[in-house]
């Protein structure tokens, strides 16, 4: 799977009391899960692995891969749970419910099993404070049933919220060698904000926030984008002219000017050199192609 192409979707969240000693038996999501300890113990057993499960615990499931849980004899755990996708996949027409769950492997409809995460995600983590956790998930809590014309409206809402949690989850987990500096975040807004007010400011600006050096600045700035600074700018402002170039009647003047470029020399100049051609020879190209 592509990253780029991550939109993670929530199809059930939910609070779910083992009774003592209880088992799930052995199953297989055909989603992807995350599972907090509550309260209680139990054990997780999953392809020859076992884990305690207490308080704090926190399991990630990919999709597809076989597990059983066993509730303690007298102290069973609560599970704050839900099941997801990296991305949408639309099963209503082969299980009753979202949280499609696979009971029998020979059964198992392999085509319908979710995504895989591109990166390497710890099945076992202990996260504090736990109630912070909790939160999270209760704040995308549904129930187990596909969106219907009745809950379109708080399934927006539901999913605003576990994408939050995503992010707050993949910042938890994920080494940083694959996530880009949070702190690029909001200087990321702020710029682009700036560049499509024409109220650009310099360099300088946008990294005074950050006790951080501006070599390191520059540098997790070119590790979250690709590019440097300047060239960010640059490549942020020729996307948007070739927009009009493609599909406004507006002359390449007028572009230059709209987009806030020094004059149309430097418009012409920088065009060709990021896209191998001028903007007149691009304008013409996506005509002809009719887009």
């Amino acid at each position: 799977m592509n990253i780029a192409q991550l939109n993670p979707y929530v199809y059930f969240a939910t609070q779910y009391p083992f009774s003592k000693g209880q088992t799930s038996l052995h199953r297989i999501c055909y989603t992807s899960s995350l599972y907090l300890i509550r309260e209680g113990a139990g054990i997780l057993k999953t392809e020859e692995r076992s884990y305690e499960a207490i308080p704090g615990s926190l399991y990630y499931i990919p999709a597809g891969q076989p597990h059983e849980w066993i509730a303690d004899a007298e102290s069973p755990m609560v599970h704050v749970c839900c099941y997801f996708d990296w991305q949408f996949v639309d099963r209503q027409g082969a299980f009753p419910a979202p949280s499609a769950i696979c009971y029998d492997p020979d059964r198992l409809e392999y085509a319908l099993i979710g995504p895989s995460f591109p990166y390497p995600i710890p099945e076992f983590s202990r996260v504090d404070p736990i109630r912070t956790w909790i939160d999270w998930f209760e704040s995308f809590y549904i129930s187990n049933e596909f969106i219907s014309a009745r809950t379109f409206m708080r399934s927006l809402q539901i999913q605003r919220h576990f994408q939050s949690f995503m992010e707050h989850f993949l910042t938890f987990a994920l080494h940083e060698d694959h996530l880009p500096d949070p702190r690029i975040h909001k200087v990321l807004e702020k710029l682009e904000q700036d560049i499509m007010n024409g109220s650009l400011h310099p360099l300088e600006t946008y990294s005074q926030g950050l006790p951080i050096s501006r070599g390191y600045f520059f540098e997790i700035f070119k590790k979250a984008t690709g590019y440097s600074p300047n060239q960010y700018i640059n490549h942020f402002r020729i996307n948007r002219a070739k927009d009009d170039l493609r599909f406004s009647p507006l002359s390449i003047t007028e572009i230059a000017e709209k987009h806030h470029f020094s004059s149309i020399h430097y418009f012409s100049r920088l065009f060709h050199k990021l896209t191998g051609q001028s903007p007149s020879e691009y304008r013409e190209q996506h005509i002809m192609k009719g887009r």
